[in-house]
């Protein structure tokens, strides 16, 4: 349907030039219109400006949002959405005193997601996974990125990426499939890393490229995981099938994960939470794009991405959920954005730009979603009456959106 939305209170994040992403001082601007609309013809946004130029449009359904701000839908560009069961037993140990890595060692997180992976049905899974997805669109999320890794063997890896097709084929939002095969060692392979490495690269990439069932790959560079040598290796496999890695680095201990992606290209740097300042120094001037993941640092109790330092000395930054049953069990972007401004110290201009343009961008859909602009898709929220976009991330906790829409389609928020 096509729509035309008038009386916007504040129409955010309007970029009549396409841009691809901000950085330092820029992320603290967001352009917007106030009392504005907003058209929508065939899923796409068509054209906006101030009420003192709206068209007359007979034949749309028109939406009167006084009191209301609009803005781009969130870009969650970093999920593990696809999993099976839960892991709120390990919750409960963490709380008792143990540690994550602990947990890990005694066969407990990855290892133990991926065994309820393993044993669990493709459709069981993707009735599973739609359920998670479905709660997050209603949360305001119009684009993801979902990642493969709980699997851990050629028909369980291969099975979570059907999934996430069956998933992009049949919701109207963005979808991204990104392969993590090298997030954990499996049992089998314990003692035999190169071999479970040769598994990756030589059986299951040759599947994906034929089956065209990944735009990523993703490495979990990480001391007592995979090293910078072994993230060589599958960047270097991935390369001769065309999958751009988005790797998780940075997370625990800096082991020069962060230097292999820029080498390699990479789309995308997750994590970082420890950054030293030769990382930082690193990224300058790079089109690859840090990626923080506050509600990790959240759940785990570990230290927070430096966002201010970071962007204080330019660099850009977009903000994810990292949805996964270990370590942030919430696909929730609003309580990101919160989490962002209240524990990193993000302006809401940073935070906003960093969850939708920034993180378009860490998936290769800036052209199409993240900002306001004519020819993309009309992925929109629509707030409640508030009384400025700052109380998005001020409430945290506390749902703010009334509507939202992808390509047009208006979906019932939580």
């Amino acid at each position: 349907m096509d729509l035309l939305f008038i009386n916007i209170k504040e129409l955010l994040q309007v970029r009549k030039d396409p841009i691809t992403f901000v950085s330092g001082k820029q992320m603290n601007e967001l352009p917007s219109i106030k009392n504005a609309y907003l058209v929508v013809k065939d899923g796409l946004i068509y054209d906006f400006g101030t009420m003192a130029s709206c068209p007359i449009l007979q034949t749309f359904k028109i939406i009167d949002a006084t009191g209301k701000i609009m803005l781009p839908s969130w870009c969650d560009s970093h999920t593990h959405l696809v999993y099976a069961g839960n892991r709120e037993g390990e919750f409960v140990d963490r709380i008792k005193g143990m540690s994550y890595e602990k947990i890990a060692n005694r066969g407990g997180g990855i290892l133990n997601s991926a065994k309820k992976l393993q044993e669990t049905s493709e459709d069981e899974l993707y009735r599973q996974s739609k359920i998670r997805l479905e709660e997050l669109m209603k949360m305001g999320t119009g684009a993801v990125e979902i990642k493969s890794g709980y699997g851990l063997t050629i028909n369980a890896e291969l099975k979570m990426l059907h999934v996430i097709k069956r998933l992009k084929d049949t919701y109207p939002i963005e979808i991204k499939a990104t392969f993590l095969g090298a997030h954990a060692v499996p049992l089998r392979y314990k003692g035999n890393k190169q071999g479970y490495l040769k598994l990756l690269i030589d059986e299951i990439m040759p599947k994906i490229a034929e089956n065209r069932l990944a735009d990523y790959v993703d490495v979990f560079c990480e001391t007592g995981y995979f090293n910078v040598a072994d993230t060589e290796l599958i960047l270097k496999g991935a390369k001769s099938y065309d999958l751009r890695p988005k790797i998780h680095v940075n997370q625990f201990t800096a082991i020069g994960g962060v230097q292999i992606g820029i080498a390699y290209n990479a789309l995308s740097v997750d994590h970082l939470e420890v950054m030293r300042d030769e990382d930082i120094e690193a990224l300058m001037g790079t089109n690859t794009m840090p990626v923080a993941l506050p509600g990790c640092s959240y759940f785990l109790s570990i230290p927070y991405t430096p966002a201010r330092k970071m962007i204080d000395v330019g660099l850009p930054l977009a903000l994810a959920t990292d949805f996964n049953p270990g370590s942030a069990p919430s696909g929730n972007m609003n309580f990101v954005v919160s989490t962002a401004c209240i524990k990193m110290k993000m302006t809401p201009e940073e935070a906003i730009n960093a969850a939708t343009i920034n993180g378009a961008y860490a998936m290769g859909l800036e052209n199409k979603v993240g900002s306001i602009t004519i020819g993309k898709y009309a992925n929109i929220i629509l707030t409640k009456p508030i009384s400025s976009y700052a109380f998005i991330p001020y409430s945290f906790g506390i749902n703010q959106i009334e509507k939202v829409f992808f390509k047009g389609l208006e979906i019932e928020p939580i």
